[in-house]
């Protein structure tokens, strides 16, 4: 059997930095002569996108339907607690969700006055900005991440009035024994809970930046067209 150790036992930093950037240069000299071959990959990250997408279309109804929740209880005077904080994790799920889609999209903000002017500084700049997106994508992505343990070690937990059964928060654990075992007990919401959505957010935006590196090197357009104003 082949002794792997030594390729797993890599610095974190060549797994998130230097390899996504060896594939970046290999790209750039293979050019169109792997595009058959990056093209079942791009197809599958176009889904994922998608996919991410509807997920934080999912969250924004969400929304709407834990604040419609919040006026129908203040009308029959129910008490409803925790409707504020979940709304709020439900708008920071839509929001870090939705990065990667819109980005694909074009529907993010990009200064284009400098890449206008001439072929060369909108092929070079292009690529020199995508790549330092995608780097500094890469290194958010990381701390989110790295957020996410802290919170779980320090068992940080939230300061309001939401409170979960203490069986999802076995499910977030992949505990399955302990949430199948079920139990009504409410516990303040963990933290890191929450933060797994900017952490996933972030992830999908820092492969869709290096993903968008590789197209722009292999076909030498950059797929992301900005939305048209009619």
């Amino acid at each position: 059997m082949r002794d792997w150790s030594p390729v797993m036992g890599l610095p974190l930093w060549v797994w998130l930095f230097v390899i996504p950037s060896i594939l970046a240069a290999t790209c750039f000299i293979a050019g169109p002569k792997i595009e058959k071959i990056m093209r079942p990959i791009w197809r599958f990250l176009d889904g994922v996108y998608f996919a991410s997408g509807v997920i934080a279309a999912c969250f924004m109804v969400t929304i709407l339907l834990l604040i419609v929740a919040q006026m129908v209880a203040r009308w029959t005077s129910i008490a409803l607690p925790g409707t504020t904080e979940f709304a709020g994790y439900a708008m920071a799920a839509t929001s870090f969700f939705a990065l990667c889609h819109a980005m694909m999209r074009g529907a993010h903000i990009r200064v284009s006055i400098i890449l206008n002017s001439t072929a060369f500084l909108k092929k070079w700049l292009d690529i020199f900005a995508v790549f330092a997106a995608a780097v500094i994508a890469t290194y958010f992505a990381r701390f989110a991440v790295k957020a996410n343990f802290f919170s779980e070690m320090l068992n940080d937990r939230t300061q309001g009035q939401d409170r979960i059964p203490e069986w999802v928060v076995k499910l977030f654990q992949l505990d399955f024994s302990g949430a199948l075992a079920g139990g009504d007990k409410l516990v303040y919401t963990p933290v890191w809970i929450p933060q797994l959505a900017m952490s996933i957010g972030t992830i999908l935006l820092a492969i869709a930046l290096w993903d968008t590196l590789t197209r722009l090197l292999v076909t030498g357009k950059n797929p992301i067209v900005s939305e048209a104003v009619e």
